[in-house]
């Protein structure tokens, strides 16, 4: 099983939602920064996690 999972990419997915649900008015500007601190503790977490369980090998 291949697991390609890119942290970079899924934070780029979030924030560009949570940025286009406050340009759309569905949220406010506090919402939008409480909302942002939030996915980069979910970002930070998920790199801590996925730290050390690869190992590239060089020759």
């Amino acid at each position: 099983m291949t697991y390609n999972f890119d942290p970079d990419r899924w934070l780029d997915n979030e924030l560009a939602a949570v940025e286009f649900a406050f340009k759309a008015g569905r949220i406010d500007a506090s919402d939008l920064e409480r909302r942002k601190d939030s996915l980069m503790d979910r970002y930070d977490e998920m790199v801590a996690r996925l730290d050390g369980t690869y190992r590239i090998l060089h020759e």
